[in-house]
């Protein structure tokens, strides 16, 4: 099960200025294999966009949930999607 997939969340809470794209990028770079972006969008959520393998993948997503993130997160909403490509490793933007 080594599939690349695209993941797509949206996580909301206190998950602005609080160094939340940060901590995902680098958790990201740790895990390996992802690429793909973090932004803050104007109604206070933060869209995270990784492609890779999807077990990375899973990886990620479930410290957005569960992981030592900074601020509080109080949901994410995820889909999964063929990958697009076009990123070069995982950025802040």
């Amino acid at each position: 099960m080594n599939e690349h997939v695209r993941l797509t969340a949206w996580v909301r809470g206190r998950v602005q200025r609080v160094g939340f794209r940060w901590f995902t990028r680098a958790r990201a770079l740790e895990i390996g294999g992802l690429s793909g972006f973090a932004l803050n969008l104007d109604d206070g959520r933060v869209q995270v966009v990784a492609e890779g393998p999807r077990a990375a993948c899973q990886q990620l997503l479930d410290w957005l949930h569960d992981g030592d993130t900074p601020g509080r997160v109080e949901g994410v909403t995820e889909i999964w999607d063929t990958p697009r490509g076009g990123y070069e490793g995982f950025a802040i933007r």
